[in-house]
């Protein structure tokens, strides 16, 4: 398919843009503890342009800071200082042909750190305290870091309910911030009105209780707004494009935005002077599930509705955003829904993707995997990261990571999971003459059954085969890997890739019938542990080769769909280990109509699974009647079930299958055997510490700018 409709110019206003593409806002925590945009981020927006997006909406930014941050290292724009290095980062988006758009907002309610600080914030009414379900799935390492409410005196955030002469001042902060980002070469600025902050609280009437000219109905919550705008437009003059960022609902938020008040405001915000409106959505974030409802929507295009539905209403373009694919926004675009597609995640996973579309290297696309790990890591006060692109926020490093490499060398990979095939990518990139050994017939390690388990893992693995072969980059499968065999070869340097050892822990029952180690269980799902296949009765084991005889067991996604019709695992399934392969296998479980019971030795479920995707699975578990145990000190496994304790009570059970998901730990095993041998070796990935994809994919960059140096 090609992209005729996103890789055509477009205008916001006076603003001319090369294609219909945007980098969608998102919060990174690179600035400066002092606000200032550091290298680090410079160099984050600078390799997005390069990419060949069209227009850069810079993460929010504090129009008052440090009043009005919300995260510890956030831009701010409310002193002349900081024009300088936003000037810095204006010159190096535009060399690149991209456009960028300074966002500008007050977190209102939810400024953390005017809550640390004991600073008074700004709100319309003083809002609702409400119980998160958020916190009790925190780990101890998590909550120690995690957004801080408490404030200084531990009574939590201290607020100022606006009075008129306030709320002229908050509007004259806007104003001023827009001026300065004209003066520091931005290209347009965008009002933020969503997402909770302090605009968006006037606009909510869930949070919005007043009763002079700024409560109340409509047009007097919008009131803010527009006086921002029309302020705005004084200060930057006709020739300057305002964007606005509005909220076309708020999910699970009593009495919160619908969609009648959206379309109100968005009338509204045209006829004061907007050149663009930009839908996004909001989630009570008090609600775990609610993050992935919205702003960082779950569902394929989630939003879309929404920017269709201003799109009747307002004649100036509309931003659709919204994890939309890209056949999604084509045809969006194709359709008159939207005018433009901003990306977040998408260009978080890969940078260039634009330039790839144009190129007609789809195939080439980084995959954002959907695993929520860059937002959770602002939930803790962590930089931005992505688990499928390592190289994010390391832009600034003069690492070298893909430099030709003028010495080639002979390397060897040992395994073809992310891990392996990413450090061959890697390698490939560098113009080594790489090849991959693995044992088994199909690429993709555990991340197969993660696949399996969570669809979108599937796009790394065809990702990063697409990029191998299109380095020339040999894969030799059913090629288990010896000392006798790698020193025959002679490589320049070993690379070890082969996964976690999984061995399951001593549990009294453990060799029964119905009992499956995390090993036997994936050797099931594919039909490649013929051993685990015996335990089963003779119905399911003549199944169970005729899926070997047919090769079906091959395909992830024949498996998939049925999987849901037929497979191996009784009615009453209970599973002993609730940590990311626990949680996912209980989800596709669940998905295929088992009732599935975990059992998590620890207090914390999930600990590697990104927060927000954690909870996303947790919330949909419970929903779906699966039983989550914590502290679960499991005792012995009989025919019927599992006996297990929690606070030194006795518990028991039922089940017709057991799982039993620990053991993964580091694997030297290979590492061991080669070292003595002296050719050059090193271990990557699980089985050097067990970290999954995120791990994986990190460690494999690693270990080449280790091996550059």
């Amino acid at each position: 398919m090609t992209y005729q409709r996103l890789l055509s110019p477009g205008s916001i206003g006076c603003l001319a843009l090369k294609n219909r593409m945007i980098l969608a806002a998102m919060g990174s925590n690179y600035a400066s503890a002092d606000g200032h945009a550091s290298d680090q981020l410079q160099a984050y927006y600078e390799e997005r342009a390069k990419g060949g997006v069209g227009l850069i909406i810079l993460e929010t930014s504090a129009v008052s800071w440090p009043a009005g941050a919300s995260m510890p290292y956030m831009l701010g724009f409310s002193k002349d200082e900081f024009i300088p290095d936003l000037r810095s980062l204006t010159n190096r988006v535009h060399k690149h042909g991209a456009k960028i758009a300074a966002q500008l907002n007050h977190s209102g309610k939810i400024a953390q750190e005017d809550t640390i600080a004991g600073r008074q914030i700004p709100v319309p009414s003083v809002p609702e305290k409400q119980r998160s379900d958020l916190m009790p799935l925190l780990s101890s390492a998590e909550l120690s870091t995690f957004i801080k409410g408490a404030g200084p005196d531990g009574k939590g955030p201290r607020y100022q309910v606006l009075s008129t002469d306030d709320i002229k001042t908050e509007v004259q902060h806007f104003a001023d911030a827009a001026k300065r980002a004209k003066q520091a070469g931005f290209d347009a600025i965008e009002i933020h009105a969503g997402h909770g902050y302090l605009i968006s609280s006037f606009l909510s009437p869930a949070v919005n209780k007043r009763t002079d000219t700024y409560g109340g109905s409509t047009k007097n919550r919008a009131r803010l707004l527009i006086e921002i705008i029309k302020a705005v437009r004084i200060e930057v003059g006709d020739d300057f494009p305002i964007l606005v960022r509005l909220d076309a609902k708020e999910y699970r938020i009593d009495n919160g935005i619908v969609l009648e008040d959206f379309l109100a405001t968005a009338k509204l915000a045209e006829q004061a002077g907007a050149d663009a409106l930009d839908i996004s959505a909001y989630g009570n974030t008090n609600k775990g599930i609610a993050f992935t409802e919205a702003p960082l929507v779950h569902q394929p295009g989630g939003f879309i509705a929404f920017a269709r539905a201003a799109k009747m209403v307002v004649s100036i373009p509309i931003i659709a955003v919204g994890r939309i694919e890209l056949q999604q926004g084509e045809g969006g675009l194709a359709a008159g829904d939207f005018d433009f597609v901003a990306m977040g995640r998408k260009l978080l996973a890969d940078p260039y993707l634009p330039n790839k579309i144009d190129s007609g290297t789809v195939e080439l696309i980084r995959p954002c995997i959907y695993c929520y790990i860059c937002v959770s890591q602002i939930f803790i006060n962590q930089p931005m990261c992505c688990a499928v692109n390592a190289d994010l926020g390391k832009e600034h490093l003069d690492e070298n990571i893909i430099c030709s490499s003028v010495n080639k060398k002979r390397m060897l990979v040992i395994g073809a999971g992310p891990s392996g095939m990413e450090a061959a990518r890697l390698l490939g990139e560098q113009g080594h003459r790489v090849q991959i050994w693995d044992k088994e017939k199909d690429i993709g390690g555990t991340a197969r059954v993660a696949a399996l388990a969570y669809e979108p893992n599937g796009h790394l693995i065809t990702y990063l085969k697409n990029s191998l072969d299109q380095l020339g980059i040999q894969i030799k499968l059913n090629t288990e890997a010896t000392v006798a065999n790698i020193v025959a070869v002679a490589p320049d340097q070993v690379i070890i890739a082969t996964g976690a050892q999984r061995t399951a822990p001593e549990i009294e029952g453990n060799y029964l019938p119905h009992v499956f180690d995390g090993e036997e269980m994936r050797g099931l799902l594919f039909g490649t542990d013929k051993q685990a296949a015996r335990k089963l009765p003779w119905f399911s084991q003549l199944m169970m080769t005729v899926g070997r005889w047919t090769q079906i067991f091959r395909s992830i996604s024949a498996l998939r769909t049925l999987s849901k019709l037929w497979m191996p695992i009784k009615a009453n399934v209970t599973i002993i280990g609730g940590d990311l392969v626990g949680l996912e296998l209980a989800e596709f479980l669940i998905e295929r109509g088992r009732k599935v019971r975990i059992l998590e030795p620890s207090k914390t479920l999930g600990v590697n699974l990104s927060i927000v995707r954690r909870s996303r699975v947790i919330h949909l578990l419970k929903e779906h009647g699966c039983e989550l145990v914590t502290n679960a000190d499991v005792s012995k496994i009989t025919t019927s079930g599992v006996h297990y304790e929690t606070q030194n009570q006795s518990h028991f059970s039922p089940a017709q299958h057991v799982i039993i998901a620990l053991g993964a730990k580091a694997n030297p095993e290979l590492f061991d055997q080669i070292h003595p041998t002296g050719i050059p070796v090193m271990q990557i990935g699980d089985c050097r510490e067990v970290g999954y994809i995120h791990g994986a994919i990190a460690d494999a960059r690693t270990a080449i700018v280790k091996l550059n140096e």
